[in-house]
């Protein structure tokens, strides 16, 4: 039912039996119910071959918290057991998947008592947590693993919860801000009818003002989806300035460079169904659920699928900028770390990858290549070579490095933190590229439009003073922070405000419809 965890003690505590502390009192008789926990595979086979060994400590904490009673023996509770599962459609999850067993499925009271609370801990659990397995579909690897007992905090959610079943949902469902009001905008939509459209036709860049045989149909869908006020007057085919404006709006609530030209990824934007959009914002619930666990009050949050980067404090979003990320050969990976030191001045050391398949080539088709980069070649030793000494087709083991100044790739300032993929956040001088939409251009790494402004929220004022001291220096220095600050790089395709207004973001790395097929966790 649930993930095995290395921390079962606290509900190994729970569920132990109560111990007579004096030579002659009484050993408390089990229940029916925790008789039949006891010897489950005898008295409820049927129930049995599901339940795995964190069920069963789960189950068992659950009735020594409810003094081994039934949980489930009044009709009240178990119709607003039923209500609240029926609720978690909202969330994007299948209310048939924690369908309540009748009398007649299990074998006696006691099991059907039991078969019912692993339906409840299970949808909890799946509530709070996610249903999907992030490390098997969008792993994130983290410096820090948490320690967290999953199948504690729902046991603990779930005791006290019979007393106020929607109260426990509540406590159990994200409190994320990202979270709830993607929920909301999910229930408004998920019953509604679903539009229907023809697909765009692939085709060449259409300009403002420019005719195309598709400026019709293209005109109606801004109309059907609200992006022009009036029905659409079209006359020769012309890409008029009324429409070009439209597919502004259209460009803007789908991140994508909002110039109005219909180039190949507002096509692909286009043509996504209305049943893929609903589809999109269920998926991401569940990307929500994960980020909620990984998500620090005081911290830094990259969006990777947006390339969007927010400083939160006190849980709440303080500041925002814009980035780029790798190209979908080169993904930007997922990460929770900590950033811990800035690289001012920083120097450009080609990362492997790079060296081999862009710069060697570049190197061998224009000999001033080198002198016009700034790129000096060193061997491991970290001793200069001279260019005229290496055979190109074959460099051997060398690097390349660039020194601080303008044209450096990393700017001003590398922002590092721990990860095995020599991953980081820095300045850039390629500022023209943050206008564009999506924006995966690097080669992994994070590019920040408002570098400086980032590293004000990651230091205090003592910090700096003395890191604008460093910069002026022009010289490289490497700036240990006092206080490490939490970073987390998360990948998410549609958010949602309050109001229940979206903004989609390209899934530039095709990973939507692997979550949408994936299979859930057994029950």
């Amino acid at each position: 039912m649930f993930k095995a965890s290395v921390c079962y003690l606290s509900l190994l505590l729970l569920a132990a039996p109560l111990v007579a502390t004096g030579e002659d009192a009484p050993l408390a008789e089990a229940t029916p119910v925790q008789g039949a926990l006891a010897q489950l595979s005898v008295a409820c086979p049927t129930l049995a071959a599901g339940v795995d060994f964190p069920t069963m400590i789960s189950l068992q904490a659950f009735y020594q918290q409810n003094a081994g009673q039934p949980a489930w023996a009044g009709a009240e509770r178990l119709t607003l057991l039923r209500d609240q599962l029926q609720q978690l459609a909202d969330d994007g999850l299948d209310p048939a998947r924690y369908s309540l067993p009748d009398d007649g499925t299990v074998e006696g009271a006691p099991c059907t008592d039991i078969a019912i609370t692993q339906r409840y801990l299970q949808a909890l659990y799946e509530l709070r947590f996610g249903y999907l397995s992030q490390e098997r579909l969008e792993p994130v690897w983290r410096a820090h693993p948490k320690l967290q007992d999953r199948q504690a905090e729902v046991v603990a959610i779930a005791g006290p919860g019979l007393q106020d079943l929607a109260k426990a949902f509540e406590q159990a469902r994200p409190s994320l801000e990202f979270y709830r009001n993607l929920r909301l905008a999910y229930a408004q939509r998920r019953q509604q009818p679903l539009s229907d459209w023809q697909p765009v036709p692939a085709g060449a860049l259409l300009q403002p003002d420019k005719q195309d045989a598709r400026v019709p149909a293209l005109a109606q869908r801004l109309f059907n989806e609200g992006y022009l006020g009036a029905p659409p007057r079209v006359v020769d085919d012309r890409y008029n300035p009324d429409l070009v404006e439209a597919m502004k709006r259209f460009q803007l609530q789908h991140s994508l460079q909002a110039d109005g030209v219909v180039g190949p990824w507002t096509v692909t934007e286009l043509n996504i169904s209305a049943a893929m959009r609903r589809e999109q914002l269920r998926v991401n619930l569940e990307r929500m659920r994960w980020l909620a666990q990984d998500l620090e009050p005081d911290s830094v949050l990259v969006n990777v699928a947006a390339a969007q980067l927010t400083v939160y404090r006190g849980g709440a979003p303080a500041w925002q900028t814009r980035t780029q990320v790798g190209r979908a050969e080169r993904q930007t990976p997922l990460i929770k770390s900590n950033i811990t030191r800035l690289t001012l001045n920083p120097t450009w050391t080609i990362p492997p990858t790079i060296m081999r398949e862009d710069k060697l080539p570049e190197i061998r088709r224009d000999p001033e290549f080198l002198a016009r980069h700034n790129l000096r070649i060193l061997d491991r030793d970290g001793l200069p070579l001279a260019a005229e000494a290496i055979d190109w087709e074959h460099p051997g083991d060398l690097m390349l490095r660039q020194d601080p100044g303008p044209k450096n790739p990393l700017g001003k300032m590398a922002i590092r933190f721990p990860n095995p993929f020599s991953v980081y956040l820095h300045d850039t001088p390629s500022q023209s590229l943050f206008a564009k939409g999506p924006r995966a251009f690097s080669s992994g790494c994070v590019r920040i439009e408002q570098a400086m402004q980032l590293r004000d929220w990651l230091v205090n004022p003592a910090e700096r003073v003395r890191t604008d001291t460093l910069l002026a220096s022009e010289l490289t220095h490497e700036f240990r922070l006092a206080k490490p600050v939490p970073i987390l790089l998360g990948y998410w395709t549609v958010q949602a405000d309050h109001q229940g207004q979206l903004l989609y973001v390209p899934d530039i790395y095709g990973r939507d419809h692997a979550l949408s097929v994936a299979r859930p966790r057994a029950l």
